[in-house]
């Protein structure tokens, strides 16, 4: 979620959905599968307007098991508690949406970041779930502007994972095939599919520290890049990078919103304070 500074940045975020109930829970927020919400911003009478661009064919973990007894994924080498699912936020600030048409402008945003959730996770088929929110109201945005504003955001549930050649073993009684490729697989996994990139210079050269090691560029930092690049190449010009090294790139909307309300607390406790000093003195003077 962009700060309130005038300037529209793009934001991507990747969650990890390791634990079932976590997992569980993604889905009854994303799906909208619950019937009465904590977060007094959702409006259920909008829901409609949620967009599916990859609607879920069950639950996603049943849809994971299907994945894998059909030989899509395998979870060939991982560990029982390793995580399977993980989730993309993609985000914009609200003002961006309000001020380029709303709704309507939204759905094609986030069409075309649909497209960039492809692309990163390596293919559409490895996609459970991928759904535009348009029933979350911007509270304070709301009350400044006096009508409804909604904050439009793409989640996308998706199995991670990359592809891995599998080796004929020296128990191979083929001696001629030990050491060969046996089988290419797309191997479910969360830390190699997001463990840090070789940076490279603007000739492609790999860049070292001073020491001489190898320059690592943070994974997230590289889905940043991706999202904003595909949305550049999209014709969305008007947009900047999430920043740099900013805790904003990793806020949840529900974080960024508890944020917003102790602000709004704070406001409303100063307001309270600066009352009682008014009635305070407006005592002292009657007696």
């Amino acid at each position: 979620m962009a700060r309130n500074d005038g300037i529209d940045r793009t934001v991507a975020r990747n969650r990890d959905l390791k634990k079932s109930d976590t997992i569980k829970g993604a889905q009854a927020h994303n799906e909208r599968q619950k019937e009465i919400y904590s977060n007094p911003d959702i409006v259920p009478e909008r829901t409609p307007f949620n967009i599916h661009f990859k609607e879920p064919t069950g639950s996603y973990e049943d849809m994971f098991k299907e994945l894998e007894q059909q030989k899509v994924i395998s979870t060939w080498g991982q560990k029982p508690d390793s995580t399977k699912f993980c989730e993309l936020i993609f985000d914009v600030n609200s003002a961006y949406f309000y001020n380029n048409g709303g709704y309507e402008f939204a759905k094609q945003f986030y069409a075309d970041a649909y497209e960039a959730a492809v692309k990163i996770v390596g293919g559409e088929q490895f996609i459970l779930s991928a759904v535009m929110h348009a029933d979350e109201r911007n509270r304070a945005m709301s009350e400044a502007l006096g009508e409804d504003i909604y904050h439009y955001h793409l989640h996308v549930v998706y199995v991670p994972v990359v592809e891995k050649q599998i080796l004929w073993s020296k128990r191979c009684k083929d001696p001629a095939l030990i050491g060969t490729v046996k089988e290419t697989i797309m191997q479910v996994s969360r830390s190699k599919k997001w463990d840090s990139k070789q940076a490279v210079d603007d000739y492609g050269e790999p860049m070292l520290t001073p020491s001489g090691k190898k320059l690592l560029k943070k994974s997230y930092s590289v889905l940043q890049d991706d999202f904003y690049e595909h949305m550049i190449g999209a014709g969305y010009t008007d947009l900047q990078r999430g920043e740099r090294g900013s805790t904003e790139e990793h806020l949840t909307v529900t974080q960024f919103k508890v944020e917003q309300e102790k602000q709004r607390l704070a406001d409303i406790s100063a307001a309270k304070v600066e009352a009682l000093d008014d009635l305070e003195k407006l005592a002292e003077e009657e007696k």
